[in-house]
């Protein structure tokens, strides 16, 4: 069973956390570059951690670096750009066995967060600055996985209703941010990015395994000391009420060629104004449409075959609900209509007492797995954190426990239709 969250300052705007739980073999050290996102920096501090990835000064190409993990009993190195709410975080991660499973009782975690820290602050650089080629390929791969959100048609949907319904705001900003961009990256504007990120991003580092974390936090401590910060608070704002002016709902409708229709209904939840609210707003949301017995599935998809695909998903961290479902064009509207309808019965408590309890063992059977992984659970703890919280997944699974028909029902109300978008094929298709 993992042990609760220890979450430590160690500099400006840095912290250290601790996850352990007996039950692994392994230990998993992840730096997190927090930042709010902004159209002006996000594409080139995306390129940032897979140039990091790259190699440092012991290590400066790929044949030294995995040499190097080699040693360290086949450690894995990865990098990755995440979007929580309004935020864009670049995370670096390093993973490898714990001590007591080596032959030589190798401190493996500690020069396993060694060679992190070197790989955060002594990156390959020449002349000051990262490598031509290494910034080329890179800039290549950011530029594909923009592409490539054109080309999953769901996904695309899903942010283009976002997009809409939030404009002009940080949250309807993609991680990757804009294909011009990355195409105009240059090694110049790739170390700046890197150097403004590490005087002012938030910086979580997050230790989850079976071993003592404080060689870790030794490590990170001493490479931060000394280091002038200038760390910008993340982005935390809740999108969950219609804003001031909005008269009625918007439509957004884009032609592409397309069998299928993408229909993306963009939902606020209301004021969410404590754990009890966010509780019966997640298990309002799962009965609606987030598990395989919801209403949106049981009645939309099954019963009446409107559509191939219904769900709806709810982000804690912007308050904000989608139900994105995929459907034949001539259906568009039946769907919708029929996607607000399972609303309404649910605003108006017609929902069984089955229903509620199938949704809620669900929710806590997914709940019960997020320990079953280490990087799981530094996801869950990186949006608690940014939430601002620090609840398990077993103090969550008993909250939602305790919720009530009546706060499911003012969940239900107190969310409403904001945008509706469709992704239709073109004219003469």
């Amino acid at each position: 069973m993992s042990n609760p969250l220890i979450r430590e300052k160690i500099c400006d705007g840095v912290h250290f956390s601790s996850v352990t739980d007996s039950k692994f073999k392994h230990n998993r050290i992840t730096v997190n570059l927090v930042t709010p996102l902004d159209k002006k920096t996000v594409t080139a501090n995306a390129v940032v951690p897979f140039l990091l990835r790259k190699g440092c000064r012991s290590c400066p190409d790929f044949t030294r670096l995995n040499r190097r993990l080699c040693e360290l009993y086949g450690a894995s190195l990865s990098c990755d750009v995440a979007k929580y709410g309004g935020n864009q975080v670049l995370e670096l991660s390093i993973y490898g066995v714990d001590r007591r499973f080596t032959f030589d009782n190798m401190d493996v975690t500690s020069q396993c967060a060694q060679l992190l820290a070197e790989i955060l602050f002594e990156p390959n650089l020449r002349d000051g600055f990262f490598p031509e080629e290494d910034v080329k390929l890179e800039r290549q791969q950011v530029v594909d996985a923009i592409e490539s959100l054109m080309n999953e048609k769901r996904a695309y949907a899903l942010s283009r209703c976002r997009q809409t319904m939030c404009k002009g705001e940080r949250v309807a900003i993609e991680k990757y941010g804009d294909i011009e961009e990355a195409k105009a990256l240059t090694p110049e504007k790739a170390t700046k990015a890197y150097q403004a990120l590490l005087e002012t991003a938030q910086i979580e580092i997050i230790f989850t395994g079976c071993g003592d974390p404080s060689a870790a936090k030794e490590v990170f401590s001493k490479a931060f000391a000394g280091k002038h910060r200038q760390p910008i608070l993340p982005a935390v704002q809740s999108y969950g009420i219609m804003p001031e002016g909005r008269n009625g709902v918007q439509e957004a409708e884009d032609q592409m060629d397309v069998a299928q229709g993408k229909l993306v209904l963009g939902m606020r939840a209301g004021e969410i104004k404590d754990k009890k609210a966010l509780m019966a707003t997640r298990l309002m949301t799962a009965i609606y449409g987030g598990t395989p017995s919801s209403r949106l599935f049981t009645y939309v998809r099954e019963k009446l075959s409107l559509c191939y695909y219904c769900a709806a998903r709810f982000d804690r961290l912007t308050g904000l609900m989608f139900v994105d479902s995929g459907v034949e064009i001539a259906n568009r509207q039946t769907a919708q209509e029929e996607i607000l309808h399972q609303l309404s019965l649910l605003q108006a408590g017609e929902f069984s007492k089955e229903e509620e309890q199938a949704a809620l063992l669900l929710m806590q059977n997914s709940l019960r797995s997020v320990t079953d992984s280490l990087g799981a659970i530094g996801d869950w703890y990186m949006t608690q954190i940014l939430y601002g919280s620090c609840d398990t997944p077993a103090q969550e699974s008993e909250m939602l426990g305790q919720v009530t028909r009546e706060e499911i029902i003012e969940a239900a109300r107190r969310t409403v239709l904001d945008t509706v978008y469709f992704l239709t094929a073109k004219e003469g298709n």
